[in-house]
């Protein structure tokens, strides 16, 4: 009897997990993303009293983005990590040879972050960057050690 039992739930659990076998075509059925990469070029030094340029290179599928139309979006937001200076987020400029870039003028030295928001074919992603303006303080620096915990300003932003 107990053979008999055996043999009917082993034959049952065949049958369940053969149902649950997986389709050869099933991949196709998924959509296949093309993901999307930023790279965040930050300038060696920051000039007194005068905009500088940080610059942004996207690529997607191996080619570079060059174009205002591919990204659905790409805006910018910059905060100082003490959270006394944050510039609002906006859209990122674009010159003739189809570079993306972000102007702005750093009155104060310190720590800050830049936080891109892009989106080009369904991929979207948020990359982070810390850079340093000018002198830290003692402070900025051991927070600089410690891993740059940024204290967040409110970054709650729709697009």
């Amino acid at each position: 009897m107990k053979k008999g039992i055996t043999s009917l739930v082993l034959i049952g659990l065949s049958l369940v997990l053969g149902a649950c076998s997986l389709n050869a075509g099933v991949a196709s059925l998924y959509k296949e993303e093309t993901p999307l990469h930023a790279a965040i070029q930050i300038p060696a030094s920051f000039k007194d009293n005068a905009e500088d340029v940080i610059s942004i290179e996207l690529e997607q599928n191996g080619e570079r983005v060059e174009s205002m139309e591919s990204p659905d979006f790409l805006h910018a937001e910059i905060w100082k990590q003490d959270g006394s200076l944050s510039f609002p987020m906006e859209e990122v400029e674009q010159d003739e040879d189809g570079a993306f870039y972000v102007k702005k003028e750093f009155d104060e030295d310190g720590l800050y972050f830049i936080k891109l928001h892009a989106s080009s074919n369904g991929s979207i992603i948020t990359p982070k960057k810390q850079f340093i303006v000018g002198e830290l303080s003692d402070e900025e620096l051991e927070i600089l050690q410690e891993g740059a915990q940024e204290e967040e300003v409110d970054h709650k932003h729709h697009h």
